[in-house]
């Protein structure tokens, strides 16, 4: 429920951003509603807000929300949901619900922890995207409110307990450089998803350093 409430308000962001990028209050809520992946909705109320066309601009945010397909494949096998269901959470399948779910230590509990999730994130963030598209001139800048923090804030401080071996800790970090040195010459979205070539860099620099000892100890 924390999590829900504390992503969830940021809603009121992307409903200022996506009314000052020129659409309409409907659809703005049609993306929440319909969308419901902040980074893919941030993504297309940006390009359009900066002039490009909506074609590339509906490409890039599917580009971004592709991640989602890969939650979902892990989430199939740790939820175990029924067929009649699985439509239906689907849409819910996103970075806060992910995590939530995969930090539990037994199925039930995913099972809650995706769901709560799930529902209150889903029940805030079209509520506030609706506020901030409607009073997006009385809120102002929402930078100043911090609410574009949130959810990134959020999701670190799931993340962090989880990396537990040096393996882990590496494939942040080298998934943090990655992100944020392509962050100036990548379109956005784009360095999210470079970031996970670290995983094979650092299996990479694994077998070569294991091979390397191997080597060494059969000298």
């Amino acid at each position: 429920m924390g999590v829900g409430v504390a992503v969830g308000l940021s809603g009121f962001a992307f409903g200022v951003t996506s009314a000052g990028g020129g659409l309409s209050v409907l659809q703005s809520c049609a993306l929440s509603l319909l969308v419901f992946t902040g980074a893919s909705q941030f993504a297309l109320v940006g390009a359009l807000a900066g002039g490009g066309n909506p074609f590339t601009a509906a490409a890039g945010a599917f580009f971004l929300g592709v991640r989602n397909a890969f939650y979902g494949l892990r989430l199939s096998q740790v939820l175990a949901l029924p067929r009649a269901v699985r439509p239906l959470a689907a849409h819910w399948v996103i970075d806060e619900t992910t995590v939530v779910a995969l930090a539990q230590p037994t199925r039930r509990a995913a099972r809650i922890g995706f769901t709560v999730t799930g529902v209150s994130l889903y029940v805030l963030w079209n509520l506030t995207t609706l506020l901030g598209a409607l009073g997006a001139e009385a809120i102002g800048d929402t930078d100043a409110w911090g609410l574009d923090a949130a959810g990134p804030a959020v999701f670190l401080a799931l993340l962090a307990p989880m990396l537990r071996t040096a393996r882990e800790r590496a494939v942040a970090g080298v998934a943090v450089v990655l992100g944020l040195g392509l962050l100036p010459v990548l379109p956005a979205g784009v360095p999210v998803l470079v970031a996970a070539l670290a995983v094979p860099m650092v299996l990479f620099v694994e077998g070569r350093q294991a091979r390397d000892r191997a080597r060494r100890e059969g000298r």
